[in-house]
């Protein structure tokens, strides 16, 4: 059985590719360029493979080199991902943060999130879902998401709250529905031949959003499909305000007013929402602080 191969020797490899030369490698690692060498023929005879090719004045890579340097990186890459989620749990970092999110957060801020997320803690997994009310809470409480954020219609009991920035809700309609010809308030009369689009838990035992002025009313599970059937005229529904402001600028869907409503209507708060038991390390403690930053952030760009 041949010695084990060294991190040392996968190291020198590496550097002796990127450097150039046995030398260069050397003066790299602070090491006397005989080490390299005795690194580089005691790393080819444990593979069994050439690595070099001493037929040139400068080595060079063979074939065979080649195919091992792609893995030699990948094995590094690995090694230093260990390093650095063993170094973090040392000092209490988890190594790895749930969320579960309302369908109606922000897509801009939860991108920026994971990007200083990824920033402040590169060896920490981070596990995202996307629900409807409800749902959030229960995966929180069923302990599949550690953090969650949530409508107030979609809280449960039982669970530890802090109240984030609100957004703005806006009932819409593709300019060619005949809603958008109504200037001002809407009466209820109005809505009764009209197909109202409501977003709806995946559950068949699901809550449905705000709804009760179109007897007709379509339910899907995902904002996304809700937003192109509304601009494709087939119906009303509510929106967020940070998914329809292109739109809006646009003139690719118009806001409504249902007298029904009433003037404040448009508003939701949403809540952070976890576990009164959970002990929240460094980066859960991270990511509460964001969501209430991120949140605030995007409320004042309605401003």
């Amino acid at each position: 059985m041949f010695d084990p191969i060294t991190l040392d020797q996968l190291r020198a490899f590496v550097a002796v590719v990127e450097e150039g030369s046995f030398s260069a490698a050397a003066r790299k690692l602070r090491r006397v360029q005989s080490a390299i060498s005795t690194a580089m023929a005691n790393l080819e005879s444990q593979l069994g493979v050439p690595l070099w090719d001493r037929s040139t004045k400068v080595p060079t890579l063979t074939g065979q080199g080649q195919a091992v340097l792609a893995s030699t990186r990948r094995v590094l890459g690995e090694v230093d991902d260990l390093r650095r989620l063993t170094t973090g749990m040392s000092k209490g970092v988890e190594a790895s943060v749930s969320l579960c999110l309302d369908a109606f957060f922000p897509q801009k801020a939860l991108i920026q999130l994971c990007a200083t997320f990824t920033q402040a803690f590169p060896a920490v997994d981070l596990r995202l879902n996307t629900q409807v009310r409800a749902a959030v809470s229960a995966r929180v409480l069923d302990g599949t998401a550690t953090l969650g954020v949530v409508t107030p219609a979609g809280l449960a009991r039982g669970l530890e709250v802090q109240a984030l920035s609100p957004i703005r809700v806006f009932p819409v309609v593709s300019p060619s529905h005949p809603l958008a010809a109504i200037r001002g308030r809407i009466a209820s009369r109005h809505f009764v031949d009209a197909i109202q689009i409501v977003l709806s838990e995946c559950d068949d035992d699901g809550v449905a959003e705000q709804i009760g002025l179109s007897p007709r009313t379509w339910r899907v599970g995902d904002l996304y499909t809700k937003h192109e059937m509304l601009r494709a005229g087939l119906g009303w529904g509510n929106l967020p305000e940070h998914l329809i402001r292109e739109d809006l600028r646009e003139g690719r869907l118009s806001v409504i007013l249902p007298a029904a409503w009433g003037a404040h209507a448009n508003s939701l708060n949403l809540l952070a929402i976890y576990r009164s038991d959970t002990v929240f390390g460094p980066a859960h403690r991270w990511l509460l602080k964001q969501l209430t930053v991120l949140c605030a952030k995007e409320a004042r760009l309605r401003k």
